[in-house]
């Protein structure tokens, strides 16, 4: 029944000239697609991509921070295919976007009880996303992938803000930090996913500072030219996103100190789990 309630509306009530919204799962980001055709089976794909609509790319890449609190809680709407109510100013920050600037922002609200379901974790994860962006830009993320390693055990280095020489945090394990595995870390917290350039870079630092492991840490992920190393570097050089620092970060929160506690102020709720799947 969920399935059909779903299909049935991209079928015959989403219009051509509509604005389709397209929360990334690999970063921070929303991209925003026009619906150029009709409805279309095409019972020779793949299951279960089966039912498709025509779309042109209008915007791609916006900051979910470019949006207010209420437009991205009508974003983590728990049903997949949904009205969103605050169409003209999305359409302000699309516009805003592709100028080049970025929309002015109003007051957040909070969704009201009569709105579409809500997907109560995606929110949470939402806010504290945003969050965790406006309070650790530039060097602020190095404080934060620091404070994980601690929580995981690691002595390390943070270099100060300013020029780094290609290295943010030197992390090891082992009595004083004299012991293995010794790891460089690289952070980049821009807008702009990391190129294969800033991958190569790392490696050479980590030669330079007898490290055996190095993690690249790119907020905004990374090209399609870093991505192609992966399996290579699989054994001396991980990659973290966005994703990969708000799970870990969640995973050893209790463990980390009172200042970062008081910059990313959480606490942990009991919600009833009313998931059929």
């Amino acid at each position: 029944m969920n399935w059909a309630s779903q299909v049935w509306p991209f079928a015959h009530e989403m219009k051509k000239g509509e604005i389709v919204v397209l929360p990334s799962k690999i970063k921070p980001v929303i991209h925003f697609d026009k619906i150029t055709g009709d409805y279309e089976f095409l019972p020779n794909n793949g299951n279960p991509y089966y039912h498709a609509r025509r779309v042109e790319r209008v915007a791609c890449d916006i900051p979910r921070a470019n949006f207010d609190q209420d437009i991205l809680y009508s974003f983590g709407a728990f049903m997949t295919i949904c009205r969103i109510k605050q169409e003209e100013r999305i359409k302000a920050v699309i516009q805003a976007h592709n100028q080049g600037k970025k929309a002015q922002q109003v007051i957040p609200q909070e969704p009201q009880d009569d709105e579409e379901a809500r997907d109560i974790e995606n929110e949470a994860l939402s806010v504290i996303t945003n969050l965790m962006i406006q309070k650790t830009k530039g060097h602020g993320l190095a404080k934060i992938v620091d404070a994980i390693l601690r929580a995981k055990g690691f002595t390390t280095y943070v270099s100060p803000a300013g020029p780094d020489k290609g290295v943010d945090i030197l992390a090891s394990a082992g009595t004083l930090g004299f012991g293995s595995p010794r790891i460089c870390v690289q952070v980049k917290s821009s807008d702009a996913p990391v190129d294969r350039i800033v991958l190569d870079q790392l490696g050479g630092v980590m030669k330079n500072f007898g490290a055996e492991y190095g993690l690249l840490v790119s907020w905004s992920g990374f090209k399609s030219s870093v991505i192609n190393e992966t399996a290579k570097q699989f054994f001396e050089i991980q990659l973290w996103t966005h994703k990969e620092i708000i799970q870990e970060f969640l995973r050893y929160y209790d463990q980390m100190d009172a200042e970062i506690k008081e910059l990313i102020p959480l606490k942990k709720i009991w919600v009833v789990n009313t998931d059929d799947e």
